[in-house]
């Protein structure tokens, strides 16, 4: 991933959605957050290509993932 997120455009967003103060480095943990929920999603759907015998991640896969993450962080 080559570009990233404008700071600036990014804390803007985080202090319109909250009332609490932000840290200094919160975007940064913000795009960190992002990063690695996107590289456990790609792995986890290798996995899951690869116990249905496909050479390739299709869009089921990632969606089917993307699922189980989604109810996992949830509760």
């Amino acid at each position: 991933m080559s570009k990233k997120a404008p700071r600036a455009a990014l804390k803007l967003q985080m202090k319109k959605n909250t009332n609490i103060r932000i840290g200094k480095n919160a975007d940064l943990m913000a795009q960190l957050n992002l990063l690695v929920l996107l590289h456990r999603l790609a792995k986890e759907s290798r996995v899951k290509a690869f116990e249905e015998k496909s050479a390739t991640i299709k869009v089921h896969h990632v969606r089917a993932v993307a699922k189980k993450l989604l109810k996992s962080t949830r509760g």
